[in-house]
């Protein structure tokens, strides 16, 4: 089976220098897509409220075959100062 790895951007990047194996294209898109979410979820930071999470796949060769990003935007809409939060 052929060999892809998952390299992650997030302020920083994490290489692959493992890869896992695929049998089809279509897996290694639905592990790329699932895997931005997990990412998100444990490494959204406390003292911002942007974060971009990019995925970008490499076959054995090197040579990027997918890429996709997951972005977190928070916005706050009060004003704290109108008494909201006490």
């Amino acid at each position: 089976m052929p060999l892809f790895f998952f390299d992650i951007y997030n302020s920083t990047l994490q290489r692959d220098d493992v890869g896992s194996e695929f049998a089809t294209f279509e897996e290694v898109r639905r592990e790329a897509m699932a895997t931005l979410p997990e990412i998100a979820r444990w490494s959204i930071p406390l003292d911002g409220d942007t974060q971009a999470y990019t995925i970008r796949v490499r076959n054995e060769k090197g040579a990027t075959v997918y890429t996709a990003t997951l972005t977190f935007a928070g916005l706050r809409l009060d004003d704290p100062h109108n008494g909201a939060f006490g």
